[in-house]
């Protein structure tokens, strides 16, 4: 296995630039950010007769396992994420990565 996490943060739309500044002053090199929505019940809004989606924005960075923890309590704070309703962030592990040559760091 790789010493390789994924952090994955969903924040509501417009937060993903101020919570990916935070990551990267802590040593993220990157992230890749797309839009979502949700589909439990809380997502949904109702204005004026009409059905109305939440927006979200995903984001992943890959990180050294050893700055996984800085950069997480970084992007919590930037995001204000332990308030209720602003966002949730959670790590995966990476078993296999491919095509990220350039980046020494990430190497087996």
């Amino acid at each position: 296995m790789l010493d390789v996490k994924c952090i994955v943060a969903i924040v509501e739309r417009g937060r993903a630039d101020k919570v990916v500044n935070a990551a990267k002053k802590e040593g993220a090199k990157g992230a890749t950010i797309f839009y979502g929505r949700g589909t439990g019940e809380t997502e949904a809004k109702k204005f004026l007769k009409l059905h109305i989606e939440s927006s979200k924005e995903i984001i992943l960075i890959l990180v050294e396992r050893e700055k996984c923890k800085k950069i997480i309590e970084a992007m919590v704070e930037a995001g204000d994420i332990k308030k209720p309703g602003t966002g949730i962030i959670f790590t995966l592990e990476i078993s296999d990565l491919i095509g990220l040559r350039h980046r020494k760091e990430f190497k087996e």
